[in-house]
């Protein structure tokens, strides 16, 4: 091999890293460089690299208090660029804004990128408490209302592998982590037309969703809402949950399906 081949295949595992790092941290939320050395399977002193070359670009950003990595705001406009191409914002944009000011919590668009669930859009309503922007972040399909959402009406043929595969990590105590008691969950939205979790993926986070189909019927988007506990209990989850329904048909609708 010659040593242009080596600095070129070199170059490609540098960059595979840097993007499994953003992985990481997409997945994570937050990771020092001793995590990030530990999954990667590297030394301490090449995750150092990786961070700070990412850290130099605004891909990632550190927490000096914490000593700890998060993704960073230069990644914003790139994912804002892909979504903007996504027909599903565009079509979405104008009942999530209106869900979020309607309750006054968190509207987001998600789509599914096996085995996670992926946000494309979100609004944000007066009463949110945080000002946590859920754009472009991994979320997994078993414990969170979009996920369900997305896999519920799937074909067995697809839904079959993504089960097989999908590791059932148990976020609090309330985390569905056996893969029956995950497919009656599915069973239940499917029945219901709604998804909904009660703190399975952070304690004190409560959501509904809603799935969204294109032309052809198939779902090819979640509309979720999503608040604190206190304000979202399960009982107002099921009253908001055909008001979220009507307006993930009226995207739906938009998209060209009609039912």
């Amino acid at each position: 091999m010659s040593n242009t081949e080596r600095s070129r295949d070199g170059g490609v595992q540098s960059v595979d890293r840097a993007i499994t790092v953003l992985e990481i941290l997409a997945r994570r939320g937050e990771a020092g460089v001793s995590e990030v050395a530990a999954e990667l399977d590297v030394h301490k002193s090449t995750a150092f690299r990786l961070l700070g070359a990412l850290e130099e670009r605004g891909l990632v950003e550190q927490a000096a208090d914490r000593g700890k990595y998060t993704l960073g705001f230069g990644l914003i406009p790139l994912a804002g660029a892909v979504s903007g191409r996504l027909d599903v914002t565009r079509m979405g944009r104008e009942a999530c804004e209106r869900l979020a000011l309607e309750f006054g919590e968190t509207v987001n668009i998600a789509v599914l990128q096996a085995p996670w669930a992926v946000n494309v859009h979100q609004a944000r309503g007066p009463s949110t408490v945080l000002s946590y922007n859920w754009i472009g972040r991994i979320t997994p399909l078993h414990c969170t209302s979009s996920g369900k959402a997305l896999i519920a009406w799937l074909e067995a043929a697809d839904l079959g592998p993504i089960l097989k595969d999908l590791e059932l990590e148990r976020f609090t105590g309330r985390t569905l982590d056996s893969r029956n008691a995950l497919e009656t969950e599915l069973e239940q939205v499917r029945d219901r037309g709604y998804a909904t979790v009660v703190e399975e993926y952070e304690t004190g986070l409560n959501a509904v969703a809603a799935p969204i189909r294109d032309q052809t019927g198939g779902v090819v988007a979640a509309l979720s809402l999503a608040g604190p506990s206190y304000r979202l209990p399960p009982e107002r989850l099921e009253t908001l949950a055909p008001t979220v329904v009507d307006a993930s048909a009226e995207i739906s609708r938009r998209l060209g399906w009609w039912e």
